[in-house]
């Protein structure tokens, strides 16, 4: 089947990068700025998961994405960090959409990710890219990406890329 996109954004997108870098069947990630069409059209950090759905399911990723980032949250800063699923047909808007309510009972509150069409990328500049990478041991990641690789460890074991060893994640 090869390769297939799908847009996530939540929080801070150097996190989601590195979360979605650690993941098998995961090619590549992508890291910038998003936007869906009217009202969601404001730029907003995310990034584009290139994976391979016979080596990782869909759903797998936007459960790993929902424990991942505040999806139960409307906090003030959603416009900078919206809460999303960024689908690239209606086939996937459709199955996303799916796979977000079958997960919701597992959520204590009601998940506030939604499902938008994507509609625009703009790559973050190249010195941000693979942030986590460039800059293990530092503060923000020892702060605020380590303990996301940590619940990946912790509950996603089966989901981490071969190629990473634990000692290289956190």
């Amino acid at each position: 089947m090869g390769l297939i996109r799908i847009g996530l954004g939540g929080g801070c997108h150097w996190c989601t990068e590195a979360v979605f870098a650690a993941l098998r069947g995961v090619a590549r990630v992508d890291q910038g700025f998003i936007r869906a069409p009217a009202p969601d059209d404001r730029w907003s950090e995310a990034v584009i998961a290139h994976f391979d759905p016979a080596d990782i399911p869909l759903a797998a990723l936007i459960e790993v994405h929902l424990r991942t980032h505040a999806s139960t949250s409307n906090h003030k800063m959603r416009g900078k960090y919206r809460s999303a699923i960024y689908a690239f047909d209606k086939e996937q808007a459709r199955h996303s959409q799916a796979i977000l309510s079958d997960l919701q009972p597992g959520f204590d509150e009601p998940l506030v990710t939604r499902v938008l069409q994507f509609d625009g990328f703009e790559l973050s500049d190249d010195r941000f890219r693979n942030y986590h990478e460039r800059n293990a041991g530092g503060p923000f990641c020892t702060r605020y990406i380590d303990p996301k690789l940590d619940l990946l460890r912790a509950e996603f074991s089966d989901l981490l890329s071969r190629d990473i060893h634990p000692a290289q994640i956190g």
